[in-house]
Parts: C-alpha cells; sequence; structure tokens
C-alpha cells in the first residue's frame, strides 16, 4: 500500500441543529481513486467543502502528506496540492482557457505576464493527460468534455496533487466519460490521488481503487473495491435495498396527442433548428443529448419563458403558452435544470418554496392572505414524503444542498396531481441530476405512477442510463436538431448520435 497523502481525523460540522458531519476519519493514498458516495444529505458537499478550505470543522483535523493543514482557508488548501473539479464549472464564458487557467495565479500589480512559459507549460499538462487542448480557445465555444478538461489542467497547472472530482460525468456521453477515466489512469499512475464523488455506481466500480460510504453525516465503512457490490454499496447508503426498475416501452400511438412541435426553431440560448416531435398521454418521451445542444430552447419553449421564432407548438391542439403564469394555470409540471436561480427563489423559506406556484389559490391563501398553518402542514408532508434534509421549514432555500433544492422541487411538481387534476404534461429537465440512488428510484417510480395516470411527460436528460430506462421513446438533439424519435436505440447508438457523427439514426 502506498503512503497515505490526506488523512481526516475526527471531522464534525453542524449547522443549528442540523449535525452535517460526524466524527469521520478517512484515508487516501497516493496514486489511489477514493470514491465516496452517499445519499443527498448525508454530508459528502460539507466534508469536502472542509477539505478545499471553505468550511472550518468543529472538530477534528486534516494532514496532507504527514503536515496538519490550516483548515477554514482556500488558500491553504490549495497551497497543500488540494485542487477541486466542481460539477458546475467554475470558468469564465467570455475568457479564454488560458485566461482562465492564469485567473488569480498572478498579482494585479503585476508588470507583465509570462505568458510564453505559461502556455508551455499548459500544453505540456495537455499533452502529458492525452488531451487536445488550445489555449486561445474561448470557453464559451468548447464542448462540456472539452471545459472539463480545462478544469483539470486548470487544477494541476495550479500544482493540484490531490483531486476532487465532483459528479464528473454527469453531463458527459459515454465516449467522453470513457475518455476521462483514461486520463484518470494515467494521473494516478504518475502519484496523483483522486477523490471520486459520483451516483453512478457502475462507473464507480470501474474507477475506483477504495470506496467510502457515509450515512446522516457519520462514515459507515471505507474499504477496497473488491469488497462490495452493488447492493452492498445501496444498502449501506441508505440502509435498505433498492428495487430495480423495470419498464415495459409501451406504444403509445392511440393515446390522445397533449404536446406537438412542427418545424420548430430558436436563436435564443443554445438554439433549435426545426424541432418535430409529438408527445402523447400516458408517455414518456426522452431528450438525450450533450449539454448546449437546445435542450435549454426546448425546456424554456415548453416552460413558456421563450416564443419560438418560428413554426408551431402546441398544447392539446391549442397554441402552447408563452406566459409561465399560464403554464402553471393549464397544470403543466415544470422541473426546470437551474434549479438554484430558477426552480426555488433562494430567499424565501422552505415552505414558501414548496407552495409557490399555488400560493394564489384558495387553498393556501383568502383575500391575499396565506393561510399559514395550512402551508406549514402541507410543506411538512412534502419534504417527509420526499426525504428532503433540511434543519427547520423556515430556513431559506438557498442554505440546502443542490440535491435537497432538486427534492424540494421534484416534491412540489409531482404533488401536484394530490391538489388538482392529473397533471396534462410533465416537463423535466435534468431531473435527477446530483441525486443518490435511493432518491432516483423514488422520482423514477413516481414519474412512471404519473403515466399510469395518464400524464404525457418529456424527459430532458444527459443521463443516458435514465433515459433508456425510462423513455417509451427517445430522440437525440445535436448543434439544435432532433433525430426521429424512436423506442430501438442502443447506448453506443446513442452515445455516436449525441456527437454528431453521421449514419446512426
Amino acid at each position: 500500500m502506498n503512503k497515505v497523502v490526506l488523512s481526516l481525523r475526527g471531522i464534525s460540522k453542524k449547522f443549528g441543529d442540523l449535525q452535517a458531519n460526524s466524527d469521520i476519519n478517512l484515508d487516501l493514498h497516493q496514486g489511489e481513486v477514493l470514491a465516496l458516495l452517499g445519499e443527498n444529505g448525508a454530508g459528502k458537499s460539507t466534508l469536502m467543502s472542509i477539505l478545499f478550505g471553505l468550511y472550518k470543522p468543529d472538530s477534528g483535523f486534516i494532514k496532507v502528506n504527514g503536515k496538519e493543514l490550516m483548515t477554514g482557508n482556500p488558500k491553504m488548501s490549495l497551497g497543500a496540492g488540494i485542487g477541486m473539479v466542481h460539477q458546475h464549472f467554475t470558468l469564465a464564458d467570455n475568457l479564454t482557457v488560458m485566461d482562465n487557467i492564469l485567473l488569480g495565479t498572478e498579482s494585479m500589480w503585476s508588470l507583465r505576464s509570462l505568458r510564453a512559459q505559461a502556455r508551455a507549460k499548459i500544453l505540456h499538462i495537455a499533452q502529458w493527460l492525452g488531451m487536445s487542448i488550445n489555449p486561445d480557445d474561448k470557453i464559451i465555444n468548447l464542448s462540456v468534455g472539452e471545459k472539463q478538461r480545462v478544469e483539470i489542467v486548470k487544477a494541476l497547472y495550479r500544482g493540484a496533487s490531490i483531486l476532487i472530482l465532483d459528479e464528473p460525468t454527469a453531463v458527459l456521453t459515454p465516449q467522453e466519460s470513457a475518455g476521462l477515466f483514461q486520463v484518470l489512469k494515467k494521473m494516478t499512475a504518475e502519484g496523483l490521488s483522486i477523490v471520486f464523488i459520483s451516483h453512478k455506481l457502475s462507473e464507480v466500480f470501474m474507477v475506483a481503487d477504495s470506496i467510502a460510504v457515509l450515512r446522516k453525516g457519520k462514515l459507515v465503512k471505507q474499504a477496497p473495491t473488491h469488497d462490495w457490490d452493488k447492493e452492498k454499496l445501496a444498502h449501506s447508503m441508505l440502509g435498505h435495498r433498492v428495487e430495480s426498475l423495470q419498464k415495459p416501452k409501451i406504444s403509445r400511438a392511440d393515446s390522445e396527442c397533449i404536446c406537438t412541435f412542427r418545424n420548430v426553431s430558436s436563436q435564443q440560448f443554445d438554439k433549435l433548428n426545426g424541432v418535430n416531435l409529438d408527445v402523447r398521454a400516458g408517455e414518456i418521451l426522452g431528450i438525450a443529448g450533450v449539454a448546449g445542444n437546445g435542450q435549454v430552447a426546448l425546456a424554456h419553449i415548453l416552460n413558456g419563458t421563450l416564443k419560438a421564432d418560428t413554426g408551431e407548438v402546441q398544447f392539446k391542439g391549442q397554441p402552447y403558452p408563452d406566459s409561465p403564469r399560464r403554464v402553471v394555470e393549464l397544470e403543466i409540471a415544470r422541473v426546470p435544470q437551474d434549479r438554484k436561480n430558477t426552480g426555488v427563489v433562494a430567499d424565501l423559506t422552505i415552505w414558501e418554496n414548496c407552495i409557490l406556484e399555488w400560493v394564489h389559490t384558495q387553498r393556501f391563501s383568502v383575500a391575499q392572505f396565506i393561510k399559514k398553518k395550512i402551508a406549514l402542514r402541507f410543506a411538512h408532508q412534502l419534504i417527509q414524503a420526499f426525504q428532503v434534509s433540511i434543519a427547520h421549514i423556515g430556513q431559506p432555500s438557498g442554505q440546502l444542498s443542490g440535491g435537497n433544492i432538486q427534492k424540494l422541487i421534484l416534491g412540489r411538481e409531482l404533488t401536484r396531481q394530490s391538489l388538482t387534476a392529473v397533471s396534462p404534461l410533465i416537463v423535466m429537465h435534468q431531473p435527477t441530476w446530483g441525486l443518490d440512488i435511493g432518491a432516483v428510484a423514488e422520482i423514477h417510480q413516481r414519474l412512471i405512477a404519473s403515466t399510469q395516470a395518464g400524464s404525457a411527460v418529456i424527459l430532458i436528460s444527459e443521463d443516458l442510463d435514465e433515459v433508456l430506462a425510462l423513455s417509451d421513446r427517445i430522440g437525440v438533439l445535436h448543434s439544435g436538431r432532433l433525430s426521429p424519435c424512436k423506442s430501438d436505440w442502443t447506448m453506443t447508438e446513442m452515445g455516436l448520435a449525441m456527437m454528431g457523427l453521421p449514419d446512426v439514426h
């Protein structure tokens, strides 16, 4: 066994009444990939934020290469060789690759930038990893996979020997994920160490040397990967078994057509070009594709926040509303991709966000006054049903982790059916992004139950396993164009179509 490069001992952290981390001990060895797993709210994000210097633990200590790390200071963590590639990239789109990598590494009072040396170093790191990177490219013109490479090179440029990867394959094609895994092998072979956070158990078994599981803020177990299997992992993460999803693909050709797109184009957001689709009652229509190929524009049109430039969009044979208020009035349920900025109002409390779309209805208000007792009771039921981990019902929603915000939004939209009639259309954009295996299984079952009640579902997702498991038909978006929607895609065909390769439909 190689030497221990990172050691956490007795790490505890509390936020109000919520014990986020409790007496956690972890070891990371040189050249090792340690997978850190746990359900949403298990304490992974808090623990990594402590390691990266964003939080200071209430108790415990961290040693890097045998030296104690001053906690609560990101500069000290960076100086100790700890780098982090966040799930949501921290790159400035209007700057070049090189400018993003150099940002913050030189004093603003420097007389000149040593750009020639910096360029050589960037190209050397990229070549060593087997990556293709042009330092002069603007970030806005790069694919998601290319942006991730820039984040990795940026961390290594700054001297990282311990790299934290947070959901690194969440938005990658299967081919890009395979390329990333090859890069990780090269990095660990040269002695770098990696903490790998993921909810995809299959890829954990592909890349991890050891696995640590957190549950409710405590370390359940850290052990070599060969000591685990998927069932043991799921049980350790959740405390119970997870039933595998078995959804038969059903043709709904004779069902009512709920939503139709005919030759729809838009030049806003990530653009659509001549899109045609229809989704029927009781059907899940999956839309796959690499981020930036039209999904955002498609979702905005369906959410009522964008009107198509050309073409026709219909809802039950009538023009589709281009007003969010009208979309809500038609009982169309919406789960947006940008959960923090669009899905909730961060400054409002949890209970206020739970009733956000029905606050004007008689159930929750009278004469413009909110029926607070009824609203609080409903919010508590929703939080319990969707297992949202909170400190208290009155805390601002923006204080929740990304996964728990997602569960709050899903709870609000999928609970709609208990408040009103069945939602005729459910629009899901990255609905399970960042959710643990148990939460994903629960959401999938609820979506299936919704279709059985008559809802049509449009599932826009970059998780191909999810799209294949749930969808009755699937279309692939590339450069704003949608492939024919069909039911017999293979994973390989979908991956190739997402990359825009010809003759794959």
